[in-house]
């Protein structure tokens, strides 16, 4: 069973300036507890991602992925290409200018490849969601400042 979710987020940011936080997979883990660590495999000729591979951990499982990733100047998105745990995960961040600031969407679908009970599944997918919003804010916050 897949599950859909949505959430939006204003940054006071660019979005080339979000997308550089999004880009820098590497750096996923301090600030998405969920990541443990990621290694990009690949990069595009400008240099973002292409394929990762990362170890993810939410509400007790682990799992080690490889995503692709696909950019534009106004989002960033990704599939699933292989998985333990995971049969399906698609995402995307949509990025709409606003003055000084950038509305955010993030899109996510997954389906699970062993049985999850739902409230468990919910629950990841909802720390997920929260980590890709306001975790992003934050960390995109934080390196303005320096």
């Amino acid at each position: 069973m897949a599950l859909s979710e949505s959430r939006e987020v204003v940054i006071e940011a660019t979005p080339e300036e979000i997308l550089d936080v999004i880009a820098d997979v590497e750096s996923a883990s301090e600030w998405s507890p969920q990541y443990e660590s990621c290694e990009v495999l690949n990069r595009h000729d400008d240099g973002r991602p292409k394929q990762t591979k990362m170890v993810v951990k939410t509400v007790g499982i682990s799992d080690t992925m490889v995503i692709e990733y696909s950019w534009t100047d106004t989002g960033a998105s990704w599939t699933l290409v292989s998985a333990g745990q995971l049969k399906t995960q698609d995402a995307k961040y949509t990025l709409t200018p606003d003055g000084d600031k950038t509305k955010v969407r993030f899109d996510l679908t997954v389906a699970t490849l062993i049985p999850i009970p739902g409230f468990l599944l919910k629950r990841a997918l909802k720390g997920g969601m929260v980590t890709a919003t306001d975790g992003l804010r934050k960390r995109v916050l934080e390196l303005k400042k320096e």
